[in-house]
């Protein structure tokens, strides 16, 4: 279970099934979630500035947008680059999304509990940079 301040999870999938299952189970674990389905860049960058959430987990694939160039523009424009970003894909682009910056990435479809411990990971090291 989170324990800390900001355990804020930030959640961009545009598969609306996948978005409510992940933040129902987010939820379940004790973190607090904001979801959305097609966010602007500029409503992500200004999400993660005022929110400043813990992570932030994102789809490679998304409606509107690619992922990958989302995460390469928030790593270089958002003000809150300490948050974790894990990407998603039903396709392996486990090394495009790190080289991109990311923080990790799961083949879909993965198992809820490898995100789940990705998340208390991220949450003891925040702790102990805390403390």
């Amino acid at each position: 279970m989170p324990s800390q301040q900001n355990e804020t999870v930030f959640l961009i999938e545009d598969d609306q099934k996948m978005s409510s299952l992940l933040s129902t189970l987010l939820e379940m674990e004790g973190y607090r979630v904001l979801a959305l389905e097609t966010p602007t860049p500029e409503a992500i960058i200004d999400i993660i500035d005022t929110h400043k959430p813990m992570a932030l987990i994102m789809d490679v694939h998304l409606a509107t947008y690619n992922g990958i160039d989302l995460l390469k523009l928030i790593r270089s424009e958002a003000q809150q680059v300490s948050t974790h970003v894990m990407m998603t894909s039903g396709e392996d682009l486990h090394m495009q999304c790190l080289t991109a910056g990311a923080d990790g990435f799961l083949l879909k479809p993965y198992a809820p509990t490898e995100l789940i411990s990705w998340l208390r990971t991220r949450s003891q090291l925040n702790n102990k940079k805390e403390n």
